[in-house]
């Protein structure tokens, strides 16, 4: 039997990480998940934090480079939020998200205390069938799912690998564009831009030695 691939070649990993999690590279150096209720929830954290991340990444990536190229006025993605907007104020944006948000993170730790409440009729004004869930973490129904992928979530590996794959890469992602943010003052995509005009001088290294000069 032929071992599976862990974060470090050759490495033991924990009992509690036995490769049935997707992703699971038995990466735990500090023991966290080692308590099976602190596993689990840090499984959703991940998940959680995973989507957000891609979702940011592609939304900063968007909308600079429609900035660049010229074809939207939208400002740099870390001076957006100091935008005014015409149809309402910044306060009523707040109050708004933290409604919308707090109500769906609430829907969503009460499906994760217990799992399927959620769906259960009554729970959500009569739409609970559009938002069934496929298990914790995983919504489903019409409006979550419209294109039914991974319907049968138990024996959907390659879906969920690919996912937190990819919500990993989006983490890490996410974390160059706040520290090029920082040092550079300018969008991923101007450092892109003038990187390629001068590959050899451009670099990463050179931006860390200037900043610090």
């Amino acid at each position: 039997m032929q071992p599976r691939p862990t974060w470090l070649p050759g490495l033991d990993p924990p009992a509690y990480l036995d490769g049935t999690l997707a992703g699971d590279y038995g990466f735990d150096p500090l023991g966290l998940g080692e308590d099976p209720e602190s596993l689990r929830w840090y499984v959703q954290a991940e998940l959680v934090h995973a989507r957000f991340a891609m979702l940011g990444v592609f939304g900063i990536l968007v909308t600079d480079l429609l900035r660049v190229t010229g074809l939207s006025k939208i400002p740099v993605w870390f001076e957006a939020g100091a935008v005014k907007y015409e149809f309402t104020n910044t306060q009523t944006l707040i109050i708004v998200q933290l409604l919308l948000m707090g109500f769906a993170e609430t829907k969503r730790y009460m499906d994760f205390i217990s799992p399927g409440s959620q769906a259960k009729e009554g729970s959500f004004f009569g739409l609970e069938a559009s938002f069934e869930g496929l298990e914790p973490g995983y919504p489903g129904g019409p409006l979550l799912n419209p294109l039914g992928l991974a319907k049968d979530i138990k024996n959907a590996r390659e879906s969920k690998l690919k996912e937190i794959k990819n919500g990993r890469l989006a983490m890490v992602a996410i974390l160059g564009i706040f520290v090029q943010a920082s040092v550079t003052h300018v969008g991923p995509i101007d450092n892109l831009v003038e990187h390629l005009s001068n590959p050899w001088h451009k670099t990463v290294i050179q931006t860390l030695a200037s900043s610090g000069s």
